[in-house]
């Protein structure tokens, strides 16, 4: 795969001198124009040999390009912040917004590259990072990214003839780092490990280029002209992502059964029960939040539901249990146009707690598939794939010690009718009731089927749907506090479990 980068690319000054002025001139063209239409984000992914002129390169497109538009991020070692949070968490809060471009250094595929070569885990894990990697990069493509992935090259008698003449001269012996030695010694399991990501990640919608990195001439031309190309035809296609669906939509629901349907909204509470039951889960649900397993682990819950289904209600006793300090509430509305200018689920990464805390989201990344679905504000292509999309995040964040709990608040239509009613003649709430809700209520059928293929897509093992009969408010809180103990409950034997085994390997 690197033969073609060996074998001694060079481009004399002269022709380099008379290429550059129109090259570096239509580049500028491109990026006013990116700039100006603002339907996609650029990506560059920097990844190769050290010395083979990365830095450099990058470098020189700034001064070609203008770099008020252009943001380097260089990702070394994760911060604390970072390491609390789930791997791609660092990536997805630095992605550029739509005009922009973003330039990679150290970005997922260092990470693998790194942690295979120095032998951190096996060849298992590096699959499973390549998977991802590919599923973020398809995902980012579906979304109208550009994504441009390079890898600079050096053949292993090149690499040790470069680090032997800056060692012999003085005056460029500091630009020698110890990850040059490093990669000098595992240059053979780098090579051998990077052909099998470049092999595994090249894909029509993100392709890898490999350069060589001898002549800083031809490097140089070789990248511009291939972010020219790039940038030239994605401004010229009339769309970012396809508008029609390949795979066959989903089928209708007529006169069948609805998983809603199998649900008994007659479930209720007594009074004194309720308040019984409340505090007792409310109690138990503080002491696990204080528990010290909980260090090992965050916590989502997200609360999704009919209109006047009790969302509001649910959460404020859920966090009634806990000190402020130990929580957040993200109300998710419209997106703003900061988030439209980002990938879907940008805005929802952005939120993601730290280990210890706990998030509520009122509303959440199903509105894709739901609000954004039945109502038509994205098109068939953007919701069908949403369903592995979600899928992918809550599997991510969930391998890093997340707690995802997710509730359908379900009524019935005549219950709802009864609380809108009762919702404009109180003064002190009729702020809750709004047109929308009134409009959103004659597509009760739709929303209902839209529910039902969201429970039968995104209810996983790793992240089951709870739902929740709420024609009585009292049941249904206490069903939610319920749920979100027996997650944490579950989740702490199962690290206790793992730490447990581990320490058996130790001995």
């Amino acid at each position: 795969m690197f033969e073609s980068a060996e074998i001694g690319h060079a481009i004399d000054k002269e022709t380099y001198d008379a290429e550059v002025p129109a090259l570096r001139e239509a580049l500028l063209e491109a990026q006013f124009e990116l700039q100006q239409q603002k339907r996609f984000a650029v990506i560059i992914l920097i990844n190769g040999i050290e010395g083979a002129g990365k830095g450099e390169t990058v470098k020189l497109l700034n001064e070609w390009m203008d770099p008020r538009l252009i943001e380097v991020r260089t990702f070394d070692q994760q911060t604390d912040e970072e390491l609390a949070r789930p791997p791609a968490w660092r990536y997805w809060r630095m992605l550029p917004a739509s005009g922009r471009m973003g330039v990679f250094f150290g970005n997922w595929y260092s990470q693998m590259l790194q942690g295979r070569v120095h032998g951190l885990f096996k060849d298992a894990v590096l699959d499973q990072a390549i998977n991802q990697s590919e599923r973020l990069e398809k995902m980012l493509c579906d979304e109208g990214t550009l994504i441009f992935k390079f890898w600079f090259h050096l053949s292993k008698k090149q690499m040790k003839a470069r680090l032997k003449a800056l060692a012999d001269d003085p005056l460029h012996s500091w630009r020698i780092s110890p990850l040059d030695w490093q990669q000098s010694a595992t240059y053979d399991k780098f090579v051998k490990y990077g052909e099998r990501v470049l092999r595994r990640t090249s894909r029509d919608y993100a392709p890898w280029h490999v350069i060589e990195g001898m002549d800083a001439h031809y490097r140089s031309l070789t990248v511009g002209k291939i972010l020219l190309e790039g940038l030239q035809n994605a401004l010229q296609r009339t769309q970012v992502h396809a508008d029609k669906v390949n795979a066959a939509p989903l089928p209708i629901h007529v006169d069948q059964l609805n998983l809603l349907d199998s649900l008994d909204l007659t479930l209720n509470l007594e009074k004194d029960d309720y308040e019984e039951q409340l505090i007792t889960e409310q109690a138990r649900f503080s002491g696990l939040m204080r528990d010290k397993r909980m260090r090992r682990h965050a916590l989502v819950a997200v609360f999704e539901g009919n209109d006047a289904a009790g969302k509001g209600g649910a959460i404020r006793r859920v966090a009634a249990a806990l000190d402020p300090r130990q929580y957040n509430i993200v109300p998710i509305a419209a997106p703003t146009e900061e988030e439209r200018a980002q990938p879907y689920l940008w805005r929802f990464w952005r939120h993601i707690p730290a280990k210890g805390k706990f998030t509520v989201f009122d509303r959440s990344w199903y509105g894709r598939v739901l609000v954004e679905r039945v109502e038509g504000f994205c098109p068939p292509a953007d919701w069908l794939r949403a369903y592995s999309e979600i899928n992918d995040f809550e599997e991510q964040i969930s391998e890093s010690g997340l707690i995802v709990v997710k509730f359908w608040l379900a009524i019935d239509k005549q219950t709802q009718l009864e609380r809108f009613q009762a919702r404009e003649e109180i003064p002190f709430k009729r702020f809750k009731i709004t047109e929308d809700d009134w409009r959103n209520r004659d597509k009760w059928d739709a929303y209902r089927a839209a529910v039902g293929d969201m429970v039968d897509r995104t209810s996983t093992e790793i992240s089951p749907w709870t739902l929740v009969e709420a024609n009585d408010k009292r049941w249904a809180r206490v069903k939610v506090l319920r749920t979100i103990n027996h997650a944490l409950e579950e989740a702490f034997e199962k690290s206790d479990k793992q730490a447990r085994k581990a320490k058996k390997r130790q001995q």
